[in-house]
C-alpha cells in the first residue's frame, strides 16, 4: 500500500519537516547522483555509516576495484598500518550514522522516503515544536541505525535512507493519531484509493517490516527499532498532555455581537 497524504491539519507550518525534505533532496540529486558508479561507491563508503566499521570503532572499509565487498574488509589492521584501499582513514564512524540519514540509495528511494515524511511528520512536528521534533528525528535515526548495526555487527553494507527515522515518526503518529485518515493506495488495485485510519494503515506497514526478508536490501530491523522508539516516546508524553487539541480558527470571526 502506498499512503497519499492525510486528512489531519496542523496549526503551523512544519519547517523542519520541509527543511528535511529540501535537504534530503538537495543532497541526492546535486551531490550523489550526477557521480558515476563507481564514484557513487566509494563517496557512500566514505561518508555512510557501515555496521562493522560501528563495532570495530575503527574505520577501516577498504573498497576494492570490484564488488563484492572484501569480507575482511573491516579487520582492524595492524597498528601503524593502513589498508592500501582504504577511502577515508579519518573517518568518524559516529558521524557517519547521521551522514547516513541524508543520503539514499535511489531516486525512488529518496522520494518515498519524502513522501512518508510530509505526511506524517508534519503533525509530529506540529505536536512536538521544531526543536524537540528535531532532535527526536535525529535520536529516532540514530537508534533505527543501533538495531540494525545490532543485528549486523560483521556487514561491510553501507546504511544509507532517512527511513529509520521516519519510522519513528510514524509510530509517534500511530500514537497520537490512530483515527486520523489517509488515503491510501492499496496495490495492485492501483486504480481505487481508500480512506483509512492511521492506525491500520501504519500498523499494516509495521507488521509487512517482519515479512520483509533482509536480503531485499531493506534494513527491516531499522525500521522496527525506529518506529518501536517513536511510539515509546509518544506514549511517555501522552501523561503530559500529548497529542495537543488544536481548535480551528476561523480567517474571519465575523462582527461582533451586540
Amino acid at each position: 500500500m502506498l499512503p497519499l497524504r492525510d486528512e489531519n491539519p496542523t496549526s503551523r507550518v512544519a519547517v523542519v519537516t520541509i527543511a528535511l525534505i529540501v535537504i534530503n533532496i538537495a543532497i541526492y540529486f546535486l551531490v550523489q547522483l550526477p557521480q558515476s558508479s563507481t564514484e557513487q561507491v566509494r563517496f557512500t563508503y566514505k561518508w555512510a555509516a557501515v555496521p562493522c566499521e560501528i563495532h570495530t570503532g575503527h574505520p577501516v572499509v577498504a573498497v576494492p576495484e570490484q564488488e563484492p565487498i572484501a569480507p575482511d574488509a573491516c579487520a582492524v589492521p595492524a597498528t601503524g598500518i593502513t589498508a592500501p584501499q582504504e577511502v577515508a582513514p579519518h573517518k568518524n564512524v559516529w558521524l557517519a550514522i547521521l551522514y547516513s540519514m541524508f543520503l539514499h540509495g535511489s531516486v525512488l528511494h529518496v522520494l518515498g522516503n519524502m513522501l512518508f515524511l510530509w505526511i506524517f511528520g508534519n503533525n509530529v512536528e506540529d505536536q512536538l515544536g521544531s526543536v524537540r521534533y528535531l532532535v527526536f528525528y535525529l535520536v529516532g535515526g540514530y537508534v533505527a541505525a543501533f538495531v540494525h548495526i545490532a543485528t549486523n555487527l560483521n556487514s561491510t553494507v553501507p546504511i544509507v535512507g532517512a527511513s529509520g527515522a521516519i519510522a519513528a515518526v510514524m509510530g509517534a503518529y500511530f500514537v497520537w493519531f490512530p483515527k486520523a485518515r489517509v488515503l491510501t493506495v492499496i496495490f495492485p488495485l492501483i486504480f481505487f484509493v481508500f480512506r483509512l485510519p492511521a492506525v491500520v494503515v501504519l500498523g499494516l506497514w509495521f507488521l509487512t517490516q517482519f515479512l520483509t526478508q533482509t536480503s531485499s536490501g531493506i534494513a527491516t530491523a531499522a525500521h522496527i527499532g525506529g518506529f518501536i522508539f517513536g511510539a515509546l516516546v509518544a506514549f511517555s508524553l501522552k501523561g503530559a498532555g500529548f497529542p495537543r487539541q488544536h481548535v480551528a480558527q476561523p480567517l474571519y470571526p465575523g462582527p461582533p455581537a451586540y
